[in-house]
């Protein structure tokens, strides 16, 4: 079972890389007035992916565990 589970572990991980090789081109980010920032797409989507991670990780209730 756990070489299942790397295994997708691992394609996953290589379905990404080569997303985010394929969007390696800059985009230009607007804030403020006329301030700006290039950065890689690629970038941008993995912070705006692990923030919805984190998002979620600390928005969502935990279940309590039962004392024994």
């Amino acid at each position: 079972m756990q070489v299942i589970i790397w295994s997708l572990r691992l394609i996953i991980f290589f379905l990404f890389a080569s997303f985010s090789a394929m969007n390696s081109e800059n985009i230009t980010l607007y804030y403020f007035e006329d301030r700006s920032i290039e950065i890689p797409l690629s970038v941008v989507l993995l912070v705006f992916f692990a923030l919805g991670v984190f998002l979620t990780i600390f928005t969502t209730s935990r279940c309590p565990t039962a004392e024994r």
